[in-house]
C-alpha cells in the first residue's frame, strides 16, 4: 500500500470515527432516558430543532464557540472530544489493520463500546450492564478472531477476580460490580500479559489522578478559596472504568507490556 493512500485510508478512517462519535453522543445523552434515538436533534435547554449545519462533528462546536446558536446556552464540552476520541481511536485501529477490513470493524465496534461505558462512567459513576454485557460477548468472539495461548483463555477470569472479591469484600463501597465484568472483558481481549499491564496502570493511573485531587483540594485555602463543601479525600468515589480502558488502550495500541521478559508458567 503506498504512502499517499495510507494517508487517505486514514483520514478516511478518522472522519468515519468522528462521524461515529457523534452518534455515540447522542446514544449517551439519551440512554436511560426515555427518549429513543429517532427524530431531530433539539437543544436540551430551548427545545429548538438543530439544523444540519449545527451538528457537523468537531467544527459546528469550534464555530459556534461552543453554545447553542437560538439560546446561547453552554453546549458539554463532552460532544467534541466524545467525537475526537473516535477519530483517534478509529485512526489507531485502521493502522493496526490497514489492509484488514473485518478486523478493523470488529475492533471499531469494541473500542466504541468501551469509549461508552468510559463516558458514561465518568458522568454518571456507574456501569450500564447493556454495554458491559456488550462487550463481554465481543471479548469472547476475539478468541475466534485471534487464536490465544490456553493461558490467555483464562486472562479475564484471572484478571477480574481481585476486583470481584474488593466488591465482594466491601459488597461494592470499594470497587463496582461492573468494573469487574469490564475487567473480565479487558483480560479477554488483551491477554494475560498486556492484561495484566492494562490493569497495573488503571490502577497506578487512579491512584495517581486521585492523590493529586487531593493535593490540589488542600492547597485551595491558599489561593483564598472557601466555597467547596464536599471535600475530596482517600475514601471519596472516583469511577475506576475509564482508568481500566486508559490502561487497556495504552497496552492495545501501544503494545506496552510490563511483564513481556517474565516467564509467568
Amino acid at each position: 500500500m503506498s504512502d499517499g493512500l495510507v494517508v487517505v485510508l486514514g483520514a478516511g478512517a478518522a472522519g468515519f470515527g468522528v462521524i461515529f462519535g457523534s452518534f455515540l453522543n447522542a446514544l449517551l445523552f439519551r440512554f436511560n432516558t426515555g427518549k429513543g434515538m429517532g427524530g431531530r436533534s433539539r437543544c436540551m435547554r430551548c427545545n429548538h430543532t438543530l439544523s444540519a449545519f449545527d451538528l457537523v462533528p468537531i467544527l459546528s462546536y469550534a464555530y459556534l464557540g461552543g453554545r447553542c446558536r437560538y439560546c446561547g446556552t453552554a453546549i458539554s464540552w463532552q460532544y467534541p472530544l466524545v467525537e475526537a476520541l473516535a477519530g483517534v481511536v478509529s485512526l489507531g485501529i485502521f493502522f493496526l489493520y490497514p489492509t484488514q477490513p473485518m478486523l478493523y470493524g470488529f475492533w471499531l465496534l469494541v473500542w466504541l463500546t468501551i469509549l461508552f461505558i468510559v463516558v458514561y462512567d465518568a458522568r454518571h459513576m456507574i456501569i450500564p450492564w447493556s454495554s458491559s454485557l456488550l462487550l463481554l460477548f465481543l471479548s469472547v468472539v476475539s478468541f475466534v478472531l485471534h487464536p490465544v495461548a490456553a493461558v490467555d483463555l483464562s486472562a479475564g477470569v484471572l484478571l477480574a477476580l481481585p476486583l470481584f472479591l474488593l466488591s465482594l469484600v466491601s459488597r461494592g463501597r470499594w470497587m463496582g460490580w461492573a468494573d469487574s465484568l469490564l475487567e473480565l472483558s479487558l483480560g479477554n481481549i488483551l491477554g494475560l500479559s498486556l492484561g495484566g499491564t492494562a490493569l497495573l496502570l488503571g490502577v497506578w493511573s487512579g491512584a495517581l489522578v486521585g492523590l493529586v485531587l487531593i493535593a490540589l483540594q488542600r492547597l485551595t485555602p491558599m489561593f483564598g478559596s472557601h466555597k467547596t463543601t464536599e471535600r475530596f479525600t482517600i475514601r471519596s468515589e472516583i469511577p475506576f472504568g475509564p482508568y481500566l480502558a486508559l490502561g487497556a488502550a495504552i497496552a492495545f495500541f501501544f503494545h506496552v507490556d510490563l511483564f513481556s521478559t517474565i516467564s509467568l508458567f
